[in-house]
């Protein structure tokens, strides 16, 4: 018998996106309506946020969970999380979707089951010790 899971939580690395995509609030929300309309998910609400000089952050709300997209143009690169529950919704759908309409040249992407029945490996996170984060605009 399978462990039922609550969600997919795919994360998505967008690269080689073009900045005049990456830089356009429209766009970006854009995106954001139709990878719900690909997922066959609802989208409830859409909020955004263009950032000075450079980026943009937006979140779809959905009625099976969330998209959300955050660009860093100068560097080609978007993060993007969907998160859906329920039968129907699919965020593959979504993904491959985003990737294209994005104009990635490259991606990555992880599929997270969700749910308090789903054996997750515990990982120790050294980020501080790895990496060095990647200048926020305000």
């Amino acid at each position: 018998m399978k462990n039922k899971i609550c969600g997919l939580h795919l994360v998505l690395e967008l690269k080689g996106c073009p900045f005049s995509i990456l830089d356009n609030e429209e766009i970006i929300k854009q995106a954001i309506k139709q990878a719900s309309q690909q997922s066959m998910s609802t989208l409830l609400s859409l909020t955004s946020h263009k950032f000075h000089p450079m980026g943009v952050t937006a979140l779809g709300l959905l009625a099976e969970s969330h998209i959300s997209i955050h660009t860093w143009p100068e560097l080609g690169y978007a993060a993007v999380d969907v998160f859906t529950c329920g039968e129907f919704s699919d965020p593959q759908k979504a993904c491959e979707f985003l990737v294209e309409f994005l104009q990635a040249e490259d991606y990555d992407l992880i599929t997270l089951p969700r749910g308090n029945k789903v054996k997750k490996e515990k990982i120790y996170n050294k980020l501080h010790e790895e990496y060095e984060p990647c200048q926020v605009a305000n």
